[in-house]
């Protein structure tokens, strides 16, 4: 993980530090499997991170058979199967993550090398089930978004994407031990929400929260490029039962341009009192600098 703190002219974020969730956390791939963190939320002295939970498929390079039979290859990563709430103590240059801070500790779902506790969960479910066996970018299940307040939290899918709906998945959980997260039984035996929202298509890319309100960035569900934009769920956190979410319940903040192989939307987070930043994956060559190094977002207000 890294983290930026806001510079003295106020439009510059800087003064790079990086954190390892290996020195935190007994990984069980350990310290150098990769995770594929994909959403992050900072709220009330705690920050929420979540891996994709995904599979994902051997790239094929080049015209070889070798290359043939690396895309038959689907491979799982145990520590993609992350899910965590980590203290955040300021230490007067920014916040830090730390395992404990007095009584407050680092939480996290049980962790196995060879099973995700997280999808053992939706094993049953009618509509997700089908799709856990499939890698990401290829309409399988990939979480891409976290919100979360106090206990309860939200993750966007990007993938699957049903009959052009995106899925929202919603949990309370609670602390065993202090240590461990575990969700509640909040739909008879299930430990989540699953919510349906027409969204044009696309797959959740992030997620925020704004009072009530749950902030989608949304994109492709597939690999590849296309349209992307920001929605407003309205009292989205507030929800508590599955279902469709009904269109008039959700409205597009704003489209978001469409600049081809380049600038993917990957993140969002509200730019003080009202914009929100959106930064990107595969960022075009303009918005990237090498003295000192650099990126550039964007601030998006809402569409007139």
């Amino acid at each position: 993980m890294d983290r930026l703190t806001r510079e003295a002219n106020n439009r510059n974020w800087g003064n790079h530090v990086h954190f390892a969730l290996g020195e935190l956390v007994d990984l069980p791939a350990g310290p150098g499997g990769e995770m594929d963190i994909e959403g992050l939320d900072a709220r009330d002295g705690w920050l929420w991170v979540v891996g994709s939970h995904s599979l994902k498929r051997g790239k094929a390079e080049g015209n070889s058979q070798a290359g043939l039979e690396a895309l038959a290859c689907i491979e799982r990563d145990p520590n993609r199967a992350f899910l965590a709430r980590i203290p955040l103590v300021d230490t007067g240059d920014g916040p830090m993550p730390v395992r404990r801070d007095r009584d407050r500790r680092l939480a996290h779902i049980k962790l196995r090398k060879n099973k995700s506790v997280l999808r053992k969960w939706l094993r049953k479910d009618p509509h997700l089930a089908p799709f856990l066996d499939l890698p990401c970018k290829e309409n399988g299940f990939d979480i891409e978004g976290i919100a979360a307040r106090d206990l309860r939290g939200w993750m966007g899918l990007r993938g699957p994407v049903l009959r052009g709906l995106a899925v929202v998945l919603g949990f309370e959980m609670k602390l065993k031990g202090g240590r461990r997260l575990k969700a509640r039984r909040i739909e008879g035996k299930r430990r989540y929400r699953k919510h349906l929202l027409p969204v044009r298509g696309q797959g959740v890319r992030d997620l925020a929260l704004e009072g009530d309100d749950l902030i989608l960035l949304t994109g492709p569900a597939m690999a590849g490029d296309g349209a992307a934009a920001i929605w407003r769920w309205r009292g989205g956190a507030l929800a508590t039962a599955s279902g469709l979410v009904a269109g008039g319940d959700v409205e597009m903040i704003r489209e978001l341009p469409y600049r081809g192989v380049e600038d993917h939307p990957e993140g969002i987070v509200r730019w003080d009192d009202s914009p929100w930043m959106v930064v990107y994956d595969s960022p075009a060559q303009a918005r990237l600098g090498s003295e000192p190094a650099r990126v550039t977002a964007d601030i998006w207000a809402h569409q007139t």
